[in-house]
């Protein structure tokens, strides 16, 4: 044999090995693809995001078709827009007024009228309000409290929490996500602001807002970085450790975006300097694109670790819009809807939600068990509570048998049909004060919507109730209650009888603890 084809031979040995160790990744990624058991799911939580805050068209016209308005084509989410071309998005989808109650929500399936986190939880003291109930949930969720992180850590998830917490005060055990069911905590904390989304600003360390600061990030600080580049360069870091654990993964990615203070994220700011918009406007703007990008990176790193397919991903925001665009009763931020977060009407409360695979194949395993069309709007009325039963489902993981869930499975439509088997009722209820609405319940029961006032002001028109037909009114411009006695009596009955099924707490009566109960005219 001569020496040159004996070292061709040693080359060309050498060039397979190299492939060979070069392929072990991708051989082993679609390994996980096909021996997988359970698929991986992706909660999308975005902070103080409302239906309107994005490019995607979420209301629609008479016929049921997407119905664009100014503002979805002032904000830039191509990511969101990408992810409802592959799935479904809901146009009725609700969320509590404001963020700890709908966050618990999520985590135990229960409307916050049952689990009694009302308000948003102050990390440093009891914000009851003056006439709220004096022993509501302030301390939040517990360490036996059953959680969706929980159940599915127990069923073998990797259960991954990265960004705002918010489930519980300081020195209590729902500060901390990994007494609540995660295996990882990653920036979350007691507080539901951050101090500052700038690294060269600690995100927030060393300020005046230091009891704010997010944790576990020394890494960025001094840095250019922003706090939504960060978190998410975190999670994707997470995600690739769960893929080589070869573990199923639950990731609750819950953005502080795009929550005040409204810090103006450099990398998109020259997007709107010249909308005519204010300042702060701008720079909320400039909060969504951000997290629009964070969407779009956790989708590419699925596909990079070769489990997109096994993915499914659930968007939403926590409450409705803060967009600082108006007065938070009138239209303007969520315009065309009335109001904003906090409020009682459509605007605080209404949320964007988009359900998709993270990379569509109808030869998938587990998506040929939840086949989302693509592209599609499901117009019934869903809910926050809705994702814990609907997640165990998916996941075949079980609730406790005598656990009391108010969520209904969305899993019928979630295929883009109607189920007649779920009532269109949603319960929103804030016994507290101060805030944008005091002290009210709200109850939508197909398409009329009842709001009962404790304590009737000027923002409730100085009247115990207001009532809407969002049929033929979906802009709540129109109170009907002196005008349909016999319907505000019927819808005001279902709300004294729903309060009373969820063991609902009452503001309390000023200088006593006497509760205010609802009255039926």
């Amino acid at each position: 044999m001569s020496p040159h084809f004996s070292r061709g031979l040693q080359r060309v040995a050498v060039f397979c090995l190299i492939s060979f160790l070069l392929a072990v990744p991708v051989q082993a990624a679609s390994l996980q693809n096909e021996t997988q058991m359970h698929p991986n799911i992706v909660v999308f939580l975005v902070d103080d995001m409302g239906v309107m805050d994005t490019s995607v068209p979420f209301l629609t016209d008479a016929a049921g078709k997407p119905k664009r308005y100014p503002l979805n084509d002032y904000y830039i989410t191509p990511n969101m827009e990408q992810l409802a071309k592959q799935g479904i998005r809901f146009n009725h989808f609700y969320a509590m007024s404001v963020c700890s109650p709908t966050r618990i929500s999520i985590m135990t399936g229960q409307n916050a009228a049952r689990h009694h986190a009302t308000n948003w939880i102050n990390p440093r003291k009891n914000n009851a309000g003056p006439q709220g109930p004096p022993d509501w949930n302030w301390e939040g969720l517990k360490k036996d409290d059953v959680t969706l992180a929980r159940l599915l850590q127990k069923a073998g998830y990797r259960t991954i929490h990265v960004g705002k917490g918010h489930f519980g005060a300081n020195g209590f055990p729902g500060a901390e996500p990994l007494n609540l069911g995660f295996d990882v905590n990653i920036a979350g904390a007691a507080f539901g602001a951050p101090g500052s989304y700038y690294g060269a600003k600690n995100f927030g360390l060393g300020t005046r807002r230091a009891h704010h600061a997010v944790p576990h990030l020394g890494k960025y600080h001094g840095t250019d970085i922003f706090l939504t580049e960060a978190i998410t360069i975190e999670a994707n870091a997470a995600l690739a450790s769960a893929v080589k654990a070869d573990q199923p993964f639950y990731l609750y990615m819950a953005q502080y975006a795009v929550h005040a203070p409204f810090d103006s994220d450099p990398r998109f700011a020259d997007h709107y300097q010249d909308s005519g918009k204010p300042k702060n406007a701008q720079a909320f703007a400039t909060l969504i694109e951000g997290m629009d990008k964070s969407l779009g990176d956790i989708m590419k790193q699925l596909d990079a670790l070769g489990v997109a397919e096994n993915t499914l991903i659930f968007f939403l925001g926590d409450n409705g819009s803060d967009a600082p665009l108006g007065h938070q009763h009138a239209v303007a931020c969520a315009a065309p809807l009335r109001g904003k977060k906090g409020a009682h009407y459509e605007g605080g409360m209404r949320v964007p939600f988009i359900a998709a695979w993270a990379k569509p194949n109808p030869n998938n395993p587990f998506q040929k068990q939840l086949p989302i069309p693509a592209d599609v709007i499901q117009p019934q009325v869903a809910a926050v509570q809705d994702l814990f039963p609907t997640i165990l489902e998916i996941t075949d993981v079980k609730a406790p048998e005598k656990y009391t869930v108010d969520g209904k499975r969305l899993n019928k439509l979630l295929l883009g049909d109607r189920d007649k088997s779920r009532q269109e009722v949603f319960l929103m209820h804030y016994p507290h004060s101060p805030h944008r609405s005091s002290y009210f319940t709200t109850l939508r029961i197909g398409d009329w919507k009842v709001i009962y006032h404790y304590v009737p002001s000027k923002e409730s028109e100085g009247s115990h109730y207001q009532l809407y037909n969002l049929a033929e009114d979906p802009f709540e411009q129109h109170n009907l209650a002196e005008s349909e006695p016999k319907r505000l009596k019927r819808m005001m009955k279902a709300l004294v009888k729903s309060m009373k099924q969820h063991d609902a707490q009452y503001p309390v009566e000023k200088g006593t603890n006497k509760p205010m109960l609802p009255k039926v005219p």
